[in-house]
């Protein structure tokens, strides 16, 4: 059973590593073995998620590599595999021969491959080695087009901010070795000694709120706009984004085992959804405002988790998953037809092209929350768990659903708008169009548009309560019909003001709109806060370093050179020196030695003679 789960994640690493580093060699069977790769996956997830199999490794002393399909990992299988066999199919005419396609779909099959992994871990190594491969690929994947430095910057910035908000795991690994979890298991943390399980929980929540896009690290998803449609289209449904979302669902029992971390995920996941929200209705590029939405959107899984409502989140995670891949997609084919995203530019591009209209009218409404649509009833289900937490919250919660259909109804009322007398000058904005949309499009976004449409039968009472039963949430706080009403009420007067603003709208935005435009200044203050302080410290830190450390190294060197120099001028001219006079007084004496031995025989007689008389002169001197 275990090498079924082995399968599971060797087919889209192994393979996406093969494709990586050989596709090259074989660019035009790319694309075909990616989505057969990927459509084996799926086909692996579905037994997966029927057989619920278990799986570990050693990986460090006492610490396993642990892989597990329970209730909530076999959700998210069958939807990551699910969403990415499609998002590929879809690439397949995105991404023609004068791309380097193995570069291409071998990360983007890696991508998921590590999202798979961090879904069915059971201990933190691992999921933080997942966690890492999927930022990495990331990185690879929004920065595709590496010759344009502007494509390079963004990815760069989506990086950094979330790995900076990944430290926290880090710092919870750390704390939970010092807090006695023993063996790193993801449902042993509950278990740490206080006071590290606060800070075991801090970590946790720090990381998943950088990765899901969450107030105040918004912004990166706005730079991550740069990587190819599919990409976004996979990073922002089933994969990355929701990484975060996901963790803080499956930690539910460690946000309860604290009296403030629920509190503080369910109040800043509302408040992302509304703020992002706010975001949304103010962008006038339309992959924009589907990025400012995903993070609006994710604010209620969050919301959800915080408020321990583990079923409403995953219903909300599945359905807006193939919401969203299902718009990206629409952007996407409209994005290479008519060379731009611009929400100006795309008036009627729903009547010209009325498949993919179809399509996108049908996931903006189900995006707007309108009934009998999937994120209708999603949404509420969350609406029910904050509203089980306060009613501060749960009012929060339908402000934000308010605005999703805003900001959703307002890209229907232009891709919907009649036809210019003359198109064409507003195309061609990001890249030149092919006026034609690919044959590999509608098959994946028909899919994923009517699974957007049908998901909502989950939140139903009696699939509601199975999947409750999946989960082990048996006991979540179920929508009451006046607040089914309410909000199908709310969303509907929204989308009726928000039709009628984006008919009305002056072409000049007003200073709260241009802020909003500007994701609320959210990368500038973390430059202003963050970056900048840090890159100043550094340099002090260099010139420190080069002056006071590195000074005294070089000072040091510089004595005992100069000593050294002293030493050896003693030595030679001191101990040499005497060595030297001692050699040439003895080599004198030596010399004067020798003068008297001449060899000859009256030369000896008068030297004694000489040496007799001196010896009697001094004995007689003496005496």
């Amino acid at each position: 059973m275990s090498a079924l789960l082995w399968l599971l994640i060797a087919l889209p690493l192994g393979g996406g590593a093969l494709l990586a580093v050989f596709g090259s060699h074989f660019d035009r069977h790319v694309p075909a073995a990616a989505v057969a790769l990927a459509l084996a996956t799926l086909g692996t997830a579905l037994a997966a998620a029927v057989t619920r199999p278990e799986a570990s490794t050693p990986l460090f002393a006492e610490i396993e590599a642990g892989l597990a399909v329970d209730g909530l990992s076999a959700v998210m299988v069958v939807t990551v595999t699910a969403v990415t066999a499609a998002v590929l199919v879809f690439a397949v005419g995105e991404m023609g021969g004068e791309e380097n396609r193995g570069r291409f779909f071998g990360p983007m099959l890696l991508f998921a491959g590590a999202m798979l992994v961090t879904v069915t871990a059971t201990t933190l190594p691992l999921l933080l080695m997942a966690w890492e491969l999927m930022g990495a690929t990331s990185w690879a994947l929004i920065g595709y087009w590496w010759r344009q430095p502007k494509r390079v910057a963004a990815a760069d910035v989506a990086f950094l901010t979330t790995r900076t908000a990944d430290l926290g795991l880090y710092l919870a690994a750390g704390a939970a070795v010092a807090g006695g979890v023993g063996g790193l298991r993801l449902d042993a943390l509950p278990t740490a000694a206080s006071p590290w399980l606060h800070v075991v929980v801090a970590g946790v929540v720090a990381g998943a709120l950088g990765k899901s896009a969450q107030l105040p690290l918004s912004f990166w998803l706005s730079r991550a706009m740069q990587g190819p449609s599919p990409v976004s289209a996979l990073l922002h449904s089933a994969t990355m984004v929701a990484a975060g979302a996901y963790l803080l669902l499956r930690l539910d029992p460690l946000l309860a085992a604290t009296g403030w971390a629920g509190p503080l995920v369910a109040w800043t996941g509302a408040a992302t959804a509304l703020a992002l929200g706010l975001v949304a209705v103010a962008q006038t590029d339309l992959k924009q405002l589907l990025a400012a939405s995903t993070a609006a959107q994710i604010g209620f899984m969050v919301l959800a988790a915080g408020s321990h409502g583990v079923t409403a989140g995953t219903t909300q995670l599945v359905a807006h998953a193939a919401t969203k891949s299902a718009l990206f997609i629409a952007a996407g084919a409209w994005l290479t037809a008519l060379g731009t995203k611009k929400l100006a530019a795309l008036r009627g591009a729903a009547r010209a092209y009325r498949t993919v209209g179809a399509a996108f009218i049908v996931g903006a409404l189900t995006l707007a929350g309108l009934p009998p649509l999937s994120l209708w009833a999603a949404k509420d289900e969350v609406l029910a768990a904050a509203r089980a937490q306060g009613t501060g919250l749960y009012a929060l919660g339908l402000a934000a659903a308010a605005v999703a259909a805003v900001y959703s109804i307002k890209a229907v009322w232009y891709v919907t708008r009649p036809l210019p007398l003359d198109p064409e000058p507003g195309y061609d904005t990001e890249q030149h169009g092919t006026r034609r949309i690919a044959r590999t499009t509608p098959v994946p976004l028909l899919m994923l548009t009517l699974a957007a449409a049908a998901l909502g039968v989950l939140a139903l009472p009696g699939p509601a309560s199975w999947l409750s039963r999946l989960l082990g949430a048996e006991h979540e706080p179920y929508p009451e019909p006046w607040e089914l009403a309410l909000s199908a009420a709310v969303a509907l007067a929204a989308a009726v003001l928000g039709w009628s603003w984006s008919s009305g709208r002056t072409p000049t935005p007003t200073a709260p709109e241009r802020w909003a435009y500007g994701w609320l200044g959210l990368e500038q203050a973390a430059y202003l806060l963050v970056v900048r302080p840090v890159m100043k410290a550094a340099g002090a830190l260099a010139v420190f370093d080069d002056r006071v450390v590195d000074g005294a190294v070089r000072q040091t060197a510089r004595g005992a050179l100069a000593a050294a120099r002293l030493t050896r001028r003693l030595d030679d001219e001191g101990v040499d020196g005497v060595v030297r006079a001692i050699a040439t007084g003895a080599r004198n004496l030596g010399r004067w030695a020798r003068r008297p031995q001449t060899g000859l025989l009256h030369q000896y007689y008068a030297q004694a003679a000489v040496g007799f008389a001196v010896l009697v002169l001094i004995i007689l001197l003496v005496r």
